[in-house]
């Protein structure tokens, strides 16, 4: 059974500017090699050798880079050029490569220490997606109960909450913060047209709708080191990560 995953490559990386105002943001160097290539390198090392990379910010730069290395495995295209579907969109249009199997998915712009067989065990039976989190100090966290189950979502700092589970008491739920790594069942193509989500829409805003009906569940691994290479204040920290 191939083992696939989707790469985030999409974005327009807009806290990268200037850099990406002439590159995407999966092509930003670091430590010699692209995001994309460290990523990739990562999945295909955990036996991922069936990888589905969505483009539209510079498209043809990512599409004309991979034609150009070979990673030894299978590497499919979602075209998202014309309209920029985010991240829930992303996986349905997707849907014709990934459907049939359980997939990770996963940000270009995250590195991390994660030992992604690890991750996919923790996957439930019945689970429509395992959340990859941690205990890190941010303002906005998910909402689980004791077992893990997503629950909801919090801005601590405007005291926002999100879920469909009337009454939730933050304060009785564990607060994690999500990471941008996922494992998700390929029953969620059919959840997604089971909530009539539209053609564009954060796949959080998908989970928080949908996590009263589907069990969603979260995934704490020890000693995790993970950092977001989504600002131009994090490449340096970036290259002495990739040294260890």
């Amino acid at each position: 059974m191939p083992m696939k995953a989707m790469i985030f490559a999409a974005g327009l990386g807009t806290r990268l500017k200037p850099i990406t105002d002439t590159l995407p943001k999966a092509l930003v160097p670091v430590g010699g090699e692209p995001l994309l290539a460290h990523v990739i390198r990562k999945l295909v090392a955990a036996g991922y050798d069936h990888l589905v990379v969505n483009v539209h910010h510079f498209p043809d730069l990512v599409i004309g880079y991979l034609k150009e290395h070979d990673f030894g495995v299978r590497v499919d295209i979602s075209d998202e050029r014309d309209f920029l579907l985010e991240t829930g969109g992303g996986v349905a249009h997707a849907r014709g490569f990934l459907e049939g199997e359980p997939f990770l998915v996963h940000n270009v712009d995250i590195l991390s220490n994660l030992d992604l067989q690890w991750f996919r065990e923790q996957h439930r039976p019945g689970a429509l997606a395992t959340l990859l989190v941690s205990e890190r100090k941010t303002q906005r966290y998910l909402l689980f109960r004791e077992d893990g189950r997503l629950m909801g979502w919090t801005n601590l700092a405007t005291g926002e909450v999100r879920s469909p589970f009337p009454d939730l008491d933050p304060s009785a739920c564990r607060m994690l913060a999500f990471s941008g790594i996922h494992y998700m069942s390929s029953g969620i193509f059919q959840a997604f047209e089971a909530l009539d989500m539209p053609e564009r829409f954060p796949i959080m805003d998908f989970y928080l709708k949908a996590c009263d009906r589907y069990p969603i569940y979260a995934a704490i691994p020890s000693a995790l080191q993970l950092l977001d290479v989504g600002k131009l204040d994090t490449l340096a920290a970036a290259e002495s990560f990739l040294q260890g």
